[in-house]
Order: C-alpha cells, then sequence, then structure tokens
C-alpha cells in the first residue's frame, strides 16, 4: 500500500530523491515510479541480526540520507530510525492506531466507525517530515503491460473475452471466502464465457487451483507458473480483480485494475482497502462481531464463521458481473 502514496509523492515533488528500502522480493512494486531507487534488504543474509541492520544502515548513509519515513514502524525500521537519529537525521514513523484498532476490534462496545485509511498515514509521515502529499484515492488506468512470449504462452490471445483474476487465497483463513464456495463462483463465471486466471502461492493453493482449472477450459491457474513482474503484467491485462482482503487486492490497485473484494473477520473500517478501490465494490455481511481482527489472525470467537459462510455465492456472482456490465 505504500507505493501509490509513493507514486503520488513524486508527480508532486518531482525533485525529491526516494530511496525504498524492502525485500528484493518486492522491487516490481516500485517500477516506473520517477525519482525512486529501490535498495534491497536482504533479512536473512547480510543484513541479519543486529550486526546486519547497521551494515544496512552504513549502506543507506553513503546514500546521503536527509530524511526517514518509517512506513512499517517495526522493530527493524525503529532501530534503524534511532541510528540515523543519532546522526541529527530527522525519522518520523507512520502512526499505526492501534488503540483505535482495538476499540474497532473488540467484542463488547465496539466502537464502529472508519478509520483513517493506512494511505493516509503514509503520507501523514511525509507531511511530518515537510512534505504534505494530497492524495487522489483514486485508481490511475494505466495501459496494460506487453505479455512476454512466455507468459502469452500461458495466457494465451487475449480474444473477445473479459479476463477476470481470481486472488481466492489469503494468509490467514479467516479472510478466506470457504473454497468450495469459490469454486462454484469460478465455474459459473466461467461458464458464461469470460476468462478467469487464478493466483496465489505455495502447493497447496497451487493444487486447488489446478482442480479448478482442470474443470473448465476458462480457468487457468498462474500459481507457481510466473514471477511476481509477470504476475503483475498479466493483472494489468484484467477487466477486473476478484479478491479477499488480501494482496491480489493491492497488486490490483497497483495496475489501476478494479476489485470487488470480499471481507470475513476482517473490515474495510480498519483502513486497508485497496487504494483507489471503491466500497461499493466490497462484499460483505453485516454482522455486529465484524470486524473481529484486523489482519484475520484470530479464530472465530462464535464457532460458525457466520461472516463468510452466510455470504451467499449468488451475492458474489451478482456483485461481480454488475462491476463488469456496469463498472
Amino acid at each position: 500500500m505504500t507505493a501509490p502514496v509513493l507514486k503520488e509523492f513524486t508527480g508532486q515533488y518531482p525533485a525529491v530523491k526516494l530511496t525504498v528500502v524492502s525485500r528484493k522480493l518486492f522491487a516490481p512494486f516500485f517500477n516506473g515510479i520517477p525519482g525512486l531507487q529501490f535498495h534491497p534488504f536482504d533479512p536473512k543474509g547480510k543484513h541479519k541480526g543486529f550486526f546486519g541492520l547497521l551494515k544496512l544502515f552504513l549502506e543507506l548513509k553513503a546514500l546521503d540520507i536527509t530524511a526517514v519515513a518509517d512506513l512499517h514502524n517495526n522493530l527493524r525500521s525503529r532501530i534503524l530510525g534511532l541510528l540515523f537519529f543519532v546522526l541529527g537525521i530527522k525519522t518520523i514513523r507512520v502512526d499505526k492506531a492501534r488503540a483505535e484498532k482495538k476499540e474497532l476490534t473488540r467484542k463488547v462496545n465496539k466502537v464502529m466507525k472508519p478509520l483513517l485509511p493506512m494511505t493516509e498515514r503514509y503520507a501523514a509521515v511525509f507531511a511530518k517530515l515537510g512534505y504534505p502529499v494530497s492524495l487522489s484515492h483514486q485508481l490511475h488506468y494505466l495501459p496494460a503491460n506487453q505479455l512476454s512470449p512466455a507468459l502469452e504462452k500461458i495466457t494465451g490471445q487475449q480474444l473477445n473475452q473479459r479476463w477476470i483474476g481470481i486472488s481466492p487465497f489469503a494468509q490467514h483463513l479467516q479472510k478466506v471466502y470457504p473454497l468450495p464456495k469459490m469454486e462454484k463462483v469460478v465455474l459459473a463465471l466461467a461458464n458464461l464465457g469470460h476468462r478467469l486466471f487464478i493466483f496465489g502461492g505455495g502447493k497447496e493453493e497451487e493444487a486447488i487451483a489446478a482442480q479448478w482449472a482442470a474443470q473448465h477450459l476458462n480457468i487457468t491457474s498462474v500459481i507457481g507458473k510466473v514471477n511476481l513482474e509477470q504476475e503483475l503484467a498479466l493483472i494489468s491485462n484484467l477487466s477486473l480483480m476478484v479478491s479477499m482482503d488480501s494482496s491480489g487486492m493491492h497488486l490490483a490497485s497497483l495496475k489501476g485494475i478494479p476489485v470487488v473484494s470480499i471481507w470475513g473477520a476482517t473490515h474495510p473500517n480498519a483502513g486497508f482497502l485497496g487504494y483507489g478501490q471503491s466500497m461499493k465494490d466490497v462484499v460483505q455481511t453485516d454482522l455486529y462481531c465484524r470486524p473481529c481482527s484486523v489482519y484475520g489472525n484470530i479464530p472465530c470467537y462464535r464457532g460458525d464463521f457466520a461472516c463468510m459462510n452466510n455470504l451467499s455465492e449468488t451475492i458474489v456472482i451478482t456483485s461481480i458481473i454488475n462491476k463488469l456490465d456496469h463498472g
């Protein structure tokens, strides 16, 4: 969710040089942002432990850093920020609103109000550094990336079908629409003539997606077949992404692709709706207990997972078709 903010920042401050420090895997998120360089962080290799962070600090110090925007606010980033602070370099950390999120997710006396989007919290960090950023909260429609021959071999030619991405998995099960229900959604869309691509990661997810793909010619799993850069290129060619409250939603936002998102234990009110996405395209069940967690990592205390189990496939399919037909 940081990349859209940085893109808005560089548009408003083209003379300012940004250096993003993150894992090498995430570099494609920031491709095409002018005035931005990516510095890879290797937490399991040369940057492991305190002395590894010290090495990272020295690498960054050599880049003449004049301010630090800590958009992560975890132990590693705080240590790194402290080292810069000792040098007299201003460091501002993102406010994660932990107290407000506890009020939103607690069982009793829940304060059900929309919290400030995380993207605005990131922008507030830059404002405190002297660079106020105005966020449009609009999808930036970009030209579709040309598919490489290797990727086109997987997808085939884009004919008169609308391409729909399906990102049915998430790190935590409480954010996943029950897979038998999602399978019915996927098959229904395929039977309507749409071309579907299943996104995800891991051997278990790959096996599930392959099982779905085997049932219809219009369904293709790309799990285990593409790297992140290829995945983003394919997403840029979609008409629509269908996603949980997970990375699929945010990857689509990076490419200006609208998302119909399905929410269970978590809730957009916590501030994690994809950048530029509309609440009108959120599919969810209105229950007194939602949200029961911010990240979906706490089991359903009711034991019935009603937020997802009571959400009918018909409602999901109708929401997708309406978005495709009416935008």
